[in-house]
């Protein structure tokens, strides 16, 4: 969630590539491919109906996929089942291809409700997205304006050990909860007003400007929280600056 630049590729660990490929493996999944199969079924001849119903599947089978594979309840996948079957039973109902295009609002307001969910859990949301992106890793200071390596704590210590720490990712996931739900009421706004052939392509385009939009209430919090300072001096968010 850091905006400033990023250190070398040697600096980072491994866990934080790892991160970022199963992101990036779900975004294709979630987001790319159901509007390349919407565009190229509607290519083919498919009528709306059937080149939604055929997108929407996509999800779907990669939640059933993951449930059955990890073989125990999955809060995520079960609230994204619910709302794709929400989206699917209302379009039976009143006989609308645009209750389906709102599919996109409910699976993302599902993701909103996970995101407040978690304020229940060990660790919220936030937290346990971020942390193989940032723990470990160097970090910007920016009274130095240099990458310098965080003090010798883990994330679980500081958890433990600091409030201001739980406080950050507490109010962290509030915000990011709080933006996309946002997000969410737009999608559908868009469904049921937007001409339908352009919603999916909106859709899509609508992720990276909400991911970037967020970063900067993200990293204004953080740096007036002294989240950073935190990393950098083990726990202590007016401590000196940590030596490179």
């Amino acid at each position: 969630m850091n905006s400033a630049p990023e250190p070398s590729v040697a600096d980072r660990p491994a866990p934080a590539a790892a991160g970022r490929s199963h992101a990036l493996r779900g975004a294709l999944i979630d987001i790319v491919a159901p509007i390349a199969v919407f565009y190229g079924a509607r290519a083919l001849g498919a009528s709306v109906w059937i080149a939604l119903l055929v997108s929407g599947a996509i999800p779907a089978i990669r939640v059933v996929v993951g449930l059955l594979h990890r073989r125990r309840p999955d809060t995520m996948g079960i609230l994204i089942l619910a709302a794709l079957t929400l989206s699917a039973t209302a379009a039976l109902v009143n006989g609308s291809p645009r209750a389906l295009l709102a599919r996109e609002g409910l699976t993302t307001g599902a993701w909103a409700a996970y995101m407040y969910l978690s304020l229940l859990a060990a660790r919220p949301a936030t937290f346990i997205v971020s942390r193989p992106l940032l723990e470990g890793r160097r970090v910007f200071d920016p009274a130095t304006r240099r990458w310098v390596r965080p003090a010798a704590m883990s994330w679980d210590e500081l958890w433990e050990r600091v409030p201001r720490f739980r406080q950050i990712w507490r109010v962290c996931t509030v915000i990011w909860g709080t933006a996309i739900l946002a997000d969410a009421v737009i999608r559908v706004a868009m469904a049921w007003t937007l001409p339908v052939s352009i919603v999916p392509a909106l859709g899509g385009a609508l992720w990276p400007v909400t991911f970037i939009v967020l970063q900067v209430p993200t990293n204004v919090y953080f740096a007036r929280s002294g989240f950073w300072r935190i990393l950098l001096n083990g726990g202590v968010a007016d401590a000196p600056a940590a030596s490179a």
